[in-house]
């Protein structure tokens, strides 16, 4: 073997080395959601999250015959993707799954007929603290349909003193979910789950209580897309109260 192709060699193999290295590097950041849809034969399922404001689609699959997918989209921080389904059947009751992505895997499985609610999403811890969350919400959220429900039928009957003694509870109710979310938020400042309940569920709440979150943020939360949203927004607010 001549000098020549030894160092051609040479050269060759530090490119092809660089670019495993490089590959290797960017699969660090690579989130691939995987899964299957059960009932489904035909449709086109669609990878979405939100671009400034707007919900915006990622990618795409088609289904046919197969209900497995498999997407790959890189991602620098964890946020909050959705799973819409465009059944292509007719029925304008299409649905989509929210859920909270991450670097790794995540596997979701789900049901044609129900759609939404009987997605399993394993994978990403934001997911199973976002889930944790949900399943207290739903209760606060039934116990204010139960209240609203019979706050507006005393006001039917003319009943004044059992309307006034309803909207009290539905006040302390709005405080004690409010304060909840503070507070789960506050002991999960680890995760990116912190900022975003901060910003989806309890923006207008007093900032000495959003300070409380914002303080015990890691660096790296701090850093992650809901985190600096979060902080911005906390600027904003501070300027417009001062």
């Amino acid at each position: 073997m001549t000098k020549h192709h030894i160092t051609f060699l040479v050269i060759f193999c530090g490119l092809l080395t660089f670019s495993c290295e490089k590959k290797e590097k960017n699969s660090d950041n690579l989130m691939i959601v995987n899964g299957s849809i059960d009932g489904l034969r035909k449709g086109t399922l669609y990878l979405q999250k939100i671009q400034d404001t707007v919900l915006v689609n990622i990618d795409s699959i088609q289904i046919n015959g197969i209900p497995n997918f498999e997407f790959r989209t890189p991602i620098e921080t964890a946020e909050v993707f959705y799973l819409y389904l465009d059944k292509e059947d007719g029925d304008s009751l299409n649905d989509r799954i929210l859920f909270f992505g991450e670097k790794g895997a995540i596997q979701i499985k789900t049901l044609l007929n129900t759609f939404e609610s009987s997605a399993k999403i394993i994978g990403s811890k934001n997911q199973e603290l976002l889930q944790e969350f949900n399943s207290f919400n739903r209760k606060f959220n039934d116990q204010n349909l139960d209240l609203m429900k019979k706050f507006y039928e005393s006001k039917i009957e003319g009943n004044p003193k059992l309307t006034d003694s309803l909207q009290q509870k539905m006040d302390n109710l709005l405080k004690r979910r409010y304060l909840y979310t503070i507070n789960f938020a506050a002991q999960n400042t680890n995760e990116n789950i912190a900022p975003y309940l901060a910003l989806t569920h309890v923006y207008n709440a007093n900032i000495s209580l959003l300070d409380s979150i914002a303080i015990k943020m890691t660096e790296k939360v701090s850093n992650s897309k809901y985190g600096k949203e979060f902080l911005t927004f906390l600027e904003r607010r501070r300027d417009q109260e001062n």
